[in-house]
């Protein structure tokens, strides 16, 4: 046998031995579904929870202002989250409240009561690509990022600030009304927190950066940041999220996160 017949045997024989491993390996949009749930997964059961929110808007020449929020949330079952943000400083938009119905498998609910016209606007599907009262965080941005509203990629593993992470691309379902093509996320192999989000606008040029900084557990489960802030590359604007007092298993119920009682929230 010659050199050339036994090197094709040879590189045969290896073919063979590695097809089995190749063929039972996850594809990238298996192992990309199967990271986004684990992480689904951790960040769920929590019921109900209240904190307090600081936002800091930072225009393009570096000048500040701040709002004070609150923020209640609570999961309907595994189907669905509810959420309201309520403004207390400063005084043009105290009172302000937006009220979000999150959902696996249809549209988001979004309402946005205006205390100085007393009224709730309901924001259509085709607006949830806005900016969110002057912010860089799109009202799409404030919903809870359901597992089924995107599909998934696994791209690869990159460390960053010291956390070994799965670099995931994610791609809106509802990709007529979103204002991203795609998102890149950046999740650690350990806790499965977000690091970092890359959001890419529907031309697929980079458009914001989020990042998360000072993650604290609670209740010996869940993993919340202190500090998440929002880039806008393309405007130079960025707008901080600064955490605080954050409280679970407060005894909020559906009914405190109805339409008609936005008129009476305080």
């Amino acid at each position: 046998m010659n050199q050339r017949v036994t090197l094709s045997v040879c590189l045969f024989a290896v073919a063979l031995l590695a097809w089995p491993v190749r063929a039972g390996q996850p594809t990238p949009q298996e192992r990309g579904w199967t990271i986004a749930e684990e992480a689904d997964r951790r960040g769920s059961g929590f019921g109900d929870s209240i904190a307090n929110l600081q936002m800091i808007l930072r225009n393009r020449q570096g000048q500040t202002s701040k709002r004070q929020l609150r923020i209640r949330t609570l999961e309907v079952g595994r189907e669905a989250t509810k959420s309201l943000c309520i403004f207390d400083t400063p005084r043009d938009v105290k009172g302000t409240i937006l009220l979000t119905h999150t959902h696996n498998h249809e549209d988001d609910n979004q309402w946005l009561y205006l205390p100085a016209l007393r009224r709730v606007r309901r924001i259509a599907a085709r607006n949830k690509s806005g900016s969110f009262m002057g912010s860089e965080f799109a009202y799409e941005d404030i919903a809870t990022q359901e597992l089924e509203k995107h599909t998934y990629k696994y791209i690869r593993d990159e460390v960053i600030d010291s956390n070994d992470c799965y670099v995931v691309e994610r791609y809106p379902v509802d990709k007529a009304n979103s204002g991203y093509s795609r998102q890149v996320v950046w999740i650690d192999k350990t806790e499965y927190r977000t690091w970092k989000a890359d959001y890419y606008d529907r031309k697929g040029a980079l458009l914001k950066t989020l990042t998360f900084r000072g993650y604290r557990r609670y209740l010996e489960r869940f993993w919340r940041p202190r500090e998440m802030n929002m880039v806008n590359h393309q405007t130079g604007k960025s707008t901080q999220l600064v955490w605080s007092e954050y409280a679970f298993a407060t005894g909020q119920n559906e009914q405190d996160f109805e339409r008609h009682k936005l008129t009476i929230i305080r």
